[in-house]
């Protein structure tokens, strides 16, 4: 049986370069058309984190896999497409990891600045659990009383609800991502663990493609969004240009502050 499981991922992971890429120029357009009519022109995907409960505790370091919620869990990094289409994941952290390290450990955090990634203006949207840079617009960490980042934070939000579906739906489909029982006592078994879920990625992304509808009264999915999302503010448009212009206004500030001795991240 185990050999036939390995053949059979092998199978699936040969297609991994077709199934999850990077959208192309055309692509990116596509996308930065459609997030802007929800006021975020030059988005091209919304990028979270979600947590994948391990059954139990791992062998070697375990307590770093002890997450916010006592639960042992990996971190796995996902950004998806207006289409819920995931154009790529990072999957190789410990539950108790932040999503900006685990981000900035991935392989794209070095190359957020590549053209061949992202033209003149285009960018990802994220929580306020990331730092505002070029390539990354997220929401405010605190607002107080400006109601301009309030409702730029709710604004954000309400786009990425596409995000949190995304991972719903990977969940719904792949019960197996609510609760990983591969125990994880040396690398091979770390290894076959994040194959496992390389597969139910390039799997949700063929289904897709396939045009295989997602019925959410027949399968409801559960989502994980931590925002409270109340009604859009009037003027969504007027308020995302203000809201964009601020945040990448202090993007440059962030980026001078982070690379000082002791810096520290800007919110």
């Amino acid at each position: 049986m185990v050999n036939y499981t390995n053949r059979v991922m092998t199978a699936i992971e040969s297609a991994m370069g077709h199934e999850i890429a990077w959208p192309d120029r055309q692509e990116r357009a596509v996308n930065s058309a459609h997030f802007a009519g929800l006021g975020f022109p030059g988005c091209i995907g919304l990028v979270d984190g979600t947590l994948l409960k391990l059954s139990q505790r791992p062998r070697d370091d375990g307590e770093t896999y002890f997450d916010r919620k006592s639960n042992y869990s990996m971190n796995v990094q996902v950004i998806c497409d207006q289409n819920k289409r995931v154009i790529y994941f990072f999957a190789a952290m410990p539950g108790s990891c932040h999503d900006l390290t685990c981000l900035r450990r991935s392989s794209l955090w070095g190359r957020l600045g590549y053209a061949q990634l992202f033209d003149n203006g285009q960018y990802l949207l994220g929580d306020s659990g990331y730092i505002p840079l070029d390539r990354l617009v997220c929401s405010y960490k605190r607002t107080g009383d400006d109601m301009d980042k309030v409702d730029f934070n709710t604004c954000v939000a309400h786009a990425r609800v596409g995000n949190e579906h995304c991972i719903g739906i990977l969940k719904a489909r792949w019960h197996s991502l609510k609760e990983i029982r591969t125990q994880l006592r040396n690398p091979a078994e770390n290894a076959y663990v994040i194959r496992w879920i390389r597969c139910c990625f390039i799997l949700h992304n063929f289904l897709i493609w396939r045009r295989d509808e997602w019925s959410k009264d027949d399968h409801p999915i559960e989502v994980d969004a931590a925002d409270d999302l109340g009604p859009p503010p009037h003027g969504t448009r007027e308020c995302n240009r203000r809201g964009l212009e601020r945040r990448q206004a202090v993007q440059q500030t962030c980026l001078e502050i982070n690379r000082r001795p002791g810096g520290v991240l800007c919110r």
